[in-house]
């Protein structure tokens, strides 16, 4: 099997949908780090698991610099953003969505939570 990972950094607003009393209901800022995992047990034809530059587009290109809540149509907490963003990465498998310091959600696929990296 082969393993990659790529690392981002994105900027992005959003407001949580809470049934408890927070101040994440205003809109509110983040510089998050997004790590994508993705593997495969062939490369395809031109020797990658997935494109780094792919990965990298199908992230920033729907999120980055925008208030997320324009974007999809869900609460848009770290761990539902860790998923949707494993479900649009061809070959991705796991995603840690740090959205500040100290606070990372992640996303395993099943049968995933042993895989390498």
């Amino acid at each position: 099997m082969y393993y990659v990972s790529k690392r981002l950094e994105i900027s992005f607003a959003h407001r949580l949908s809470l049934d408890y009393e927070s101040k994440c209901t205003r809109l509110h800022g983040h510089n998050a780090i997004v790590t994508v995992f993705c593997c495969a047990e062939t490369l395809d034809r031109n020797g990658m698991v997935t494109d780094f530059t792919h990965v990298k587009e199908a992230v920033t290109s729907m999120l980055d610099h925008t208030d997320i809540n324009d974007v999809v149509d869900f609460n848009p907490t770290a761990e539902n953003l860790a998923r949707w963003i494993c479900d649009r990465v061809p070959n991705c498998y796991k995603v840690l969505f740090q959205e500040s310091e100290g606070n990372v959600a992640a996303y395993v696929r099943d049968g995933f939570e042993d895989a390498a990296l």
